[in-house]
This record gives C-alpha cells, structure tokens and sequence, in this order.
C-alpha cells in the first residue's frame, strides 16, 4: 500500500480475510476514501483496528536473520548446482567414491568377524584376559553368540562352578 510517499508492507497472514482487516486498518490510519476499504460497514479507526490482526512487525534482527537464511539458500543452492556440474564433468569420480565405500564397509564387516571370532574363542578358554565389563562381550552378545557359554564364562571367573542336570 502506498500512501504520501511512503510504501507500508502489511505481511503474510493465513487467510484473506485477515489481510484485508490489515488493509482496512492501514487506509483508515492514512485516511483513505471509504470506497477503497474492503468492510466499509466499520465505523471508525479503532474498530478497524480491533478488528484486525496484530500487526507483523520487521525490525533489524528479523531483516539480518532473512538476509542470513538468504544467504545460506544461495550456498546451498550453488553449492547443488556445481555438484550437477562436477558429476557431468567426472562421472568416474563417482564409480571411484561407490567403491571406496564399498571397501570399507567390506573391511568393517571383517573386523567385526575377526572380533567376534577372538570373542568366541575366549568363551571357549577360560583363561580369558576380558574383564566382565570389556566391550569385545558386547560384540559377541550383539551378534547372536550362545548365551550359555557366558553364564558358564562367569561361573568360571567367580570360582562357582555348577554342572547343569543335563550335563553328565
């Protein structure tokens, strides 16, 4: 809305009815003709501006936090399109990083089992060096060990040791 000079900015609001309330509110402050309101059955300014909604204030924080998020949207933005670029230009590039990946989740995978291999077999010695608190147990229980030979594990480290009924 224009008025002597000035330009007024009434905001975003969620229905039109609530921004032609603002509109209203705005003309009867700059002392409009009735015939642009869009409610002209109002009678007075401090109905218009019961009437509607409170208004959207800007200031400097709210300017330099949409100038910030701006800002970052044009990286982002940039950032997608010479990817796009990078990726026409190099498409080996991308064989090379599937691989990589492909590598070193082949190497996680024979790590884990060489660690759960050296945690069943200390369940299987006794002698183990493992505290009952050591992360390598966690390995093995996560990784559908028996159960059994942990509880027979313990037994043996506590100096208990109790034969089952089923075994002989």
């Amino acid at each position: 809305m224009r008025a002597g000079g000035f330009r007024l900015t009434l905001g975003t609001y969620n229905t039109p009815e609530l921004a032609a309330r603002a509109y209203d509110a705005a003309a009867w402050r700059f002392r409009r003709p009735r015939c642009d309101m869009n409610f002209p059955d109002v009678e007075s300014l401090e109905e218009a501006e019961f009437l509607a909604p409170t208004p959207c204030l800007v200031d400097d924080k709210d300017r330099r936090r949409h100038r910030q998020v701006q800002r970052r949207i044009a990286i982002a933005e940039h950032d997608e399109e010479l990817m796009r670029q990078w990726r026409a230009q190099f498409p080996n590039d991308i064989d090379n990083t599937a691989a990589f990946f492909a590598d070193l989740r082949a190497q996680r995978r024979s790590n884990r089992r060489h660690r759960r291999a050296v945690a069943v077999f200390e369940l299987d010695n006794p002698n183990t060096t493992w505290a009952d608190n050591d992360p390598r147990w966690d390995d093995i229980w996560t990784e559908g060990a028996v159960p059994q030979r942990r509880r027979q594990h313990r037994q043996i480290t506590c100096g208990i040791k109790v034969q089952n009924s089923t075994e002989n």
